[in-house]
C-alpha cells in the first residue's frame, strides 16, 4: 500500500480531503492500494443518508465556529478536530466493498495491537480498545474503486464532541449506554509516551510501503475545483420526501427513518430512507424507484421488490424489514 502526499502542509477544509479520495481513486493504477492521513479544524461530518437536524446540534456548531459537512459514504455522524486523525484507504481490488471494509478495519486494528493495545474490529463499523470505540469508519464505491475512511481519536476535545453531535435515544439504547463519552476512548490514554506526530509516523510505516504517490500543485488546484459541490446548501441539507417517522434500529443494518410521499390517489411518489446505514449500491435505482406508482401496502411492495435483494444495496436489510419500515413507520 502506497502513501499519498500533498506538496505542502497548508490547512484545508474537510471537502478537500473527501474530494482528494475520489481524485486519487480515479487515477490509482490497477492492483495498487493507497492510504493517507489528514486533520481538520473542528468539524462535524454526517453520513450521506442522515438528516442534519436529527444528528447535529447546528446552533452549538454555529456559535463555536464548528464546520458541518455531509459526506458521500453512509454511516453515522462524527466529530473531528486537530487532535483527531482521519484515515483514508483506497483500493482498486475487485472485491465487494464490504470485503474491502473488513480488510481495512482488520489492518488498522492489527496496527493498534502491534502497539500493545487490546484492539478489535468486531463491531459493524467501529474499532474498539478494551470494548470502547477509538475509531469509526464508513465506506463507499465508485466505478472500479472502493474508498474507506474513518476517524482515529487521539486526544480530541470531548466537550465539543458531546455538544456538537446529537445521537438518537434509539442509537444510545442499542449500545446499552446513556452518553457518548461512556462508550469512547482516546489513544492518548493508552499511549502516554507517544505524541500524535509519532503515532502518525508509526501508522504510516506500519501500513504503507513502496514509493509515495506525490500529488502536485496542479493536482491540488484540480481537487479544490472538484470539491465545490460539497459546499452547496443543496448537498449539505439533502432532500426529503416529507416528515420522517421515528427512528428504528435493525441489528446488523443500522438506524432507519422512512418518509413516504403519496399523490392524490394514494400512490407512492417517493420514498426516502435516512439513517446511519451503509450502502453498496445506488439506493434509488436499485430499490426505491421500484416503489413509485404503487400503494404503500405490504403485498404491493413485496411484488414491486420481486427479484431485488435489499441486502445487496443496504447490508443487513431484508425485504420484509424494508416493507415493515415503509408500512409501519
Amino acid at each position: 500500500m502506497r502513501y499519498v502526499t500533498l506538496p505542502d502542509s497548508t490547512p484545508r477544509l474537510l471537502p478537500f480531503y473527501l474530494t482528494m479520495e475520489e481524485y486519487v481513486a480515479r487515477r490509482l493504477p490497477d492492483g495498487t492500494d493507497a492510504f493517507f492521513m489528514w486533520q481538520v479544524d473542528p468539524t462535524v461530518i454526517f453520513g450521506r443518508n442522515q438528516v442534519m437536524d436529527n444528528e447535529v446540534n447546528t446552533g452549538y456548531c454555529a456559535s463555536r465556529g464548528i464546520n458541518v459537512y455531509r459526506r458521500r459514504s453512509g454511516g453515522g455522524c462524527v466529530y473531528a478536530d486537530r487532535d483527531n486523525i482521519m484515515f483514508s484507504y483506497i483500493t482498486s481490488d475487485a472485491d465487494a466493498v464490504t470485503t474491502t471494509f473488513s480488510r481495512y478495519t482488520s489492518m488498522v486494528a492489527g496496527m493498534l495491537r502491534s502497539l500493545g493495545l487490546d484492539a478489535s474490529d468486531t463491531s459493524r463499523n467501529d474499532i474498539m480498545i478494551g470494548g470502547r470505540k477509538v475509531s469509526g469508519n464508513a465506506f463507499y464505491h465508485i466505478p472500479g474503486r472502493s474508498i474507506v475512511h474513518g476517524t482515529m481519536l487521539f486526544d480530541t476535545d470531548m466537550a465539543n464532541m458531546m455538544a456538537a453531535i446529537t445521537p438518537s435515544s434509539v442509537k444510545l439504547d442499542a449500545k446499552g449506554v446513556d452518553s457518548v463519552r461512556s462508550r469512547i476512548t482516546v489513544l492518548s490514554e493508552h499511549l502516554p509516551a507517544m505524541d500524535i506526530e509519532q503515532f502518525k509516523d508509526y501508522a504510516r510505516r506500519y501500513l504503507c510501503s513502496g514509493p509515495d504517490i506525490a500529488l502536485t500543485p496542479d493536482d491540488v488546484r484540480a481537487i479544490e475545483e472538484e470539491s465545490r459541490p460539497y459546499y452547496t446548501r443543496e448537498w449539505i441539507d439533502g432532500r426529503r420526501a416529507g416528515r420522517a417517522g421515528k427512528p428504528v434500529r435493525i441489528d446488523g443494518a443500522g438506524e432507519f427513518r422512512v418518509a413516504v410521499a403519496c399523490d392524490g390517489s394514494g400512490l407512492i411518489e417517493r420514498v426516502d430512507l435516512t439513517g446511519d446505514f451503509f450502502m453498496t449500491g445506488d439506493l434509488d435505482s436499485m430499490l426505491l424507484d421500484r416503489l413509485r406508482g404503487i400503494r404503500p401496502e405490504p403485498d404491493a411492495i413485496r411484488q414491486a421488490l420481486a427479484g431485488a435483494d435489499p441486502s445487496q444495496t443496504i447490508p443487513g436489510l431484508s425485504a420484509e424489514a424494508l416493507i415493515k419500515l415503509i408500512c409501519h413507520p
